[in-house]
Parts: structure tokens; sequence; C-alpha cells
């Protein structure tokens, strides 16, 4: 079976930033009575900035914001309906095989669903495990969901896990015996790079146009 990650493999993640600032564009607006926040926050986000883009905007529009409307525009930023669309790579991939796939993806529960719903991933996608809806601590490297992943797969076949970021992503499933495939699409979030060999992932793509090709050479069959 061949399992994807969601943010910056199926999608850019960088889009759901956009769309979250956009909404919180006409939120602060109506809030707190100022303009621009939503470009402010994409400008910083293009500047590199990740971990402090709202305490950050508002600084450069004068706001003094506390620690209460941080906390509020980050829980309107995750539950806001993105407007979102799957890579045109992705969509060609999930229509030409049609499965059966599966999805292990971090972050709120809330947010990922939100995400997973605006793309209609469950057009091509049945078994879906969002860690999010688990306690803390059994997101990815946990070995929880991809050994739910392992006991849906029918028959026993070989597991495949794409994803984008070497951090976390590979090294549990290659230790189990996945074949292991790092997505790097450009404007991706996470830096590219593993930190060690049981960190990187068996091959490398630009495009799930290309995970044909790479599953070819390794001893996996897409049926």
């Amino acid at each position: 079976m061949i399992v994807f990650d969601l943010d910056d493999t199926l999608y850019l993640e960088r889009e759901f930033a956009f769309s979250g600032y956009r909404f919180l564009d006409g939120w602060v607006k109506e809030r707190e009575s100022l303009e621009g926040f939503g470009n402010a926050c994409r400008v910083l986000f293009e500047e590199g900035e990740r971990r402090q883009i709202f305490n950050r905007a508002l600084e450069r529009l004068g706001h003094c914001g506390d620690s209460h409307l941080i906390a509020d525009l980050v829980a309107a930023y995750r539950g806001h309906p993105p407007q979102i669309a799957l890579a045109p790579d992705a969509a060609r991939f999930l229509e030409r095989h049609r499965g059966p796939f599966g999805l292990i993806t971090d972050g709120p529960a809330e947010t990922q669903n939100a995400k997973i719903v605006a793309l209609g991933l469950d057009r091509w996608i049945e078994n879906i495990r969002k860690t999010g809806d688990w306690p803390q601590g059994y997101g990815k490297p946990h070995p929880r969901a991809y050994e739910e992943m392992e006991g849906l797969a029918a028959g026993g076949g070989p597991m495949v896990y794409v994803a984008d970021n070497p951090a976390k992503d590979f090294v549990t499933p290659k230790a189990r015996g996945w074949i292991t495939v790092q997505i790097r699409r450009a404007g991706a979030v996470h830096p590219p790079h593993a930190k060690d060999d049981a960190h990187a992932a068996h091959v490398e793509i630009t495009s799930l146009d290309e995970l044909d090709g790479a599953l070819m050479v390794q001893p996996v069959s897409m049926k």
C-alpha cells in the first residue's frame, strides 16, 4: 500500500498559510480595526519567518498585541476553512491509480481534517490517520500510525511512505522495512536534507509524476 503524508506532499503547505492570512486579514480588521494584517503576515512568511509571524506582523503595523490576541489569532488561523487545492501532479496520480492508499499526517486534528475535506481526499484515500486525534506524543516518528497502516494493508503487501520532511517522516517506516520516498517540492516549508542515513528516504522525487518510475527500481509492486 502507498501511504502519503499531507502537507507539502499532496499540496503546498504555504497555500494553507496564505489562505489563513487572507482569512485573518478580515478577522483582524473587524476585531481590531487594523488594516493590512494578512499582507504583513505573507511578507514575513516570504522573508523566512515561521515562529513569530503574528507577533511581528502586529509590530510592523504598530499594534501592541497581547498574549490573548495572539492565542485568538492562532485559534482562528487553525480553525479557518482553508482555500487550498491538490498539487496537479498529486491529483493526476490519485486519479490514475485509484488506490488503495493511506494517509498519515501530524498537526491539530481539526485543522488537518479541514484540509482533507477541502482537498476532497476522501474520494481517493480510505485509510487516514491524523495523529492529532491521539494524545500528545503519538505524532511522527512514533510508530503507532505506521503500525495501524500495516494492519490495514490488504494481503500484507509491501508498504511505501511518500512524504517531504526527513526530520521525522522516514526514520520509523524505514526501520520497519517500508520503502520511503521523499518528494522535494519547490516552496516546501521544511529543510529537505536528512541529518543522517537513518532519516534519509530511499529515493527522492520532485513530482508524483515520477513516483511510478521511482518504485520500479525498488522491490515494490504498485498492485
